[in-house]
């Protein structure tokens, strides 16, 4: 699926990380995981991208910040992911 970059933040065993994962390939969105389970450039990307951010995953449609899988999946509820997506 063309659409924006997309960006996804995750840490190793995270459930909600996964959870985010198979909805983003579920709708055939290709998609760059960045593990910050040990910290590193990755997390230090992540917090200059959303400050406040404390849990993963972190998600980044083009230039929006979703938030995480809670956020995802509302978009995804209210007909706004397919959309968002597309570009």
């Amino acid at each position: 699926m063309a659409g924006p970059k997309i960006d996804i933040y995750t840490k190793f065993g995270c459930p909600y990380c996964v959870r985010a994962k198979r909805l983003l390939a579920q709708k055939g969105a290709d998609f760059t995981e960045h593990d910050i389970t040990m910290g590193g450039p990755a997390r230090n990307e992540m917090r200059d991208r959303a400050p406040n951010a404390m849990t993963v995953p972190q998600i980044f449609i083009g230039d929006t910040h979703v938030g995480g899988s809670d956020e995802l999946a509302a978009l995804e509820a209210e007909g706004k992911l397919d959309p968002l997506l597309a570009g």
